[in-house]
């Protein structure tokens, strides 16, 4: 049972873990922050998700993680490492995820949902709209990778 506990204790305290759940919190606070001072928040339930949850926007939270997993394990694994070019392929994956196809994605149900407003309104079919998942823009992918990558090298210089 100890050595559990000293596993569970080990996870906890790497410093890959803890720099990429400080990545993911330090998007989300600046995402929430930039909404919250162009006053884009209508309520503190709205404030709530857009810090623990909510996609999209300026910058990119996943960007931010993925970036710096990557840097932090080139540091502490090396650049050669089969980890690293593991991290380098996740991180390629999900920056293209959140620039094309999330983004396209919400573009389409975007319209879709005018579409199927306006046929609502005309009866013509009842319409339930369907979720509009917000991709990113390059400004916001290139923005959370900056500060992934900061982020990455700060928690493996600075041990």
């Amino acid at each position: 049972m100890s050595n559990a506990r000293e596993q569970i204790k080990l996870l906890f305290t790497n410093p890959i873990l803890l720099s990429c759940i400080f990545s993911w919190l330090s998007a989300q606070f600046l995402k929430t922050m930039i909404k919250l001072f162009s006053r884009k928040v209508h309520s503190f339930k709205e404030l709530f998700e857009l810090f623990f949850w909510r996609t999209g926007g300026m910058p990119s939270s996943h960007s931010a993680l993925v970036t710096t997993l990557c840097t932090t394990i080139g540091f502490r694994s090396g650049i050669n490492s089969d980890v690293f070019i593991l991290s380098i392929g996740f991180l390629l994956v999900t920056v293209r995820d959140a620039v094309g196809v999330r983004r396209a994605s919400g573009i389409q149900a975007m319209f879709l949902n005018k579409i199927g407003q306006k046929l609502s309104e005309k009866g013509i079919m009842d319409y339930k709209p369907i979720k509009e998942v917000q991709g990113h823009r390059p400004a916001e992918v290139a923005i959370g990778c900056l500060l992934g990558f900061f982020i990455g090298l700060a928690f493996s210089v600075l041990k």
